[in-house]
């Protein structure tokens, strides 16, 4: 097996039962849309790590939502439906989220994006992390659409 590397964001909350071994879910975004296939969904890693560094790491610094760059071995499931097993040997913390809940209002992160959820609206404003508008989608469903367009549009 050959080592991977591979940037995205921690989605569930670390967790271990030794101390010595920590699972966590990451989610891997295409760093582009694909031609082809622009509705290529973001692919969720089963992540497991026992590396000491690693294992400091994810349980002591790093949070959900925060990027991580991480390193490891891929193993592809037995089972159809779960998502692929990655062996991490190491672990960096590339971007944290700075994001906090105001009353009434959630603030979702999705890849580079920041939704903003109020219960009381159907629409959804849409932020880059950086800060950049990318406009409001009048509907949860078409917010895939909304950040298409802008990629399209705003070529890095």
């Amino acid at each position: 097996m050959s080592l991977v590397s591979l940037d995205g964001y921690i989605d569930t909350t670390p967790e271990t039962d030794t101390g010595t071994t920590v699972r966590f879910d990451l989610i891997h975004s295409p760093d582009h849309l694909d031609p082809i296939d622009p509705d290529a969904p973001e692919q969720v890693y089963a992540c497991t790590t026992d590396h000491p560094a690693a294992t400091e790491l994810v349980l002591h610094q790093a949070r959900l939502g925060d990027l991580l760059r991480v390193t490891g071995t891929i193993t592809e499931p037995d089972t159809p439906g779960t998502p692929p097993h990655l062996r991490v040997h190491t672990v960096d913390i590339l971007d944290v989220v700075q994001l906090t809940t105001v009353s009434g209002t959630t603030l979702e992160r999705y890849g580079n994006y920041v939704l903003v959820f109020d219960a009381d609206r159907n629409e959804v404003p849409v932020f880059t992390t950086a800060g950049t508008w990318v406009g409001e989608a009048t509907t949860p469903e078409s917010i895939g659409h909304l950040i298409r367009a802008f990629e399209n549009t705003n070529h890095p």
